[in-house]
């Protein structure tokens, strides 16, 4: 439990930091919005990301693993439009910011997850 805790705080801080500096994202809802948004982004990763890099297997390994870009975009831009329709005040203005805004959530999450490896691996047990 502690780690799907860390894991939605890590998936907060990521996209608060995106919202915050890639233009072309608009957000109006509070940091309740943001929560939702992370639980929605880490739901949206868990159940739709395995199966989008299963059925884009071979443009993945075509590209060296470059499509994945593409994929992260899509499931930012998912996640804005699922966010939404739950009445969080997202926009998400076209591709570029899209893509900017996948960007800096997988920079940040990476960087995240490697300061708090401990505290991830300790709770698994």
């Amino acid at each position: 439990m502690t780690r799907f805790i860390l894991r939605w705080i890590i998936n907060a801080v990521a996209i608060f930091l995106a919202i915050r500096f890639v233009p072309g994202i608009s957000f109006e809802s509070g940091l309740l919005g943001i929560i939702w948004l992370s639980l929605i982004f880490g739901l949206v990763n868990a159940f739709v990301r395995p199966l989008l890099k299963i059925m884009t297997c071979p443009l993945i390994i075509l590209t060296l693993g470059l499509f994945t870009l593409l994929i992260n975009t899509f499931l930012f831009w998912l996640t804005g439009q699922i966010g939404q329709s739950f009445g969080i005040m997202i926009t998400i203005n076209g591709f570029w910011p899209a893509f900017l805004g996948a960007l800096v959530v997988s920079i940040v999450s990476v960087i995240l997850t490697l300061v708090l490896k401990d505290e991830l691996k300790g709770s698994r047990r």
